[in-house]
């Protein structure tokens, strides 16, 4: 399976309760924190919700 990896690039202040639980459940908090996960169809859809707020790049293997 491959993997992604989500970098957080604006904060979440002023931001609809949403996408701060979104931004949340991805196991990001802050600007510039980073996390890789697998990439699944579901991961996919919370990335497209807050898509302004993060930077997707695709890890090598």
């Amino acid at each position: 399976m491959s993997k992604i990896k989500i970098i957080q690039t604006a904060s979440i202040i002023d931001r609809p309760e949403d996408q701060k639980r979104t931004i949340k459940a991805l196991g990001l908090g802050r600007p510039r924190w980073e996390k890789i996960h697998n990439d699944t169809p579901q991961l996919r859809g919370m990335i497209n919700k807050v898509k302004h707020l993060v930077k997707v790049e695709v890890v090598k293997e």
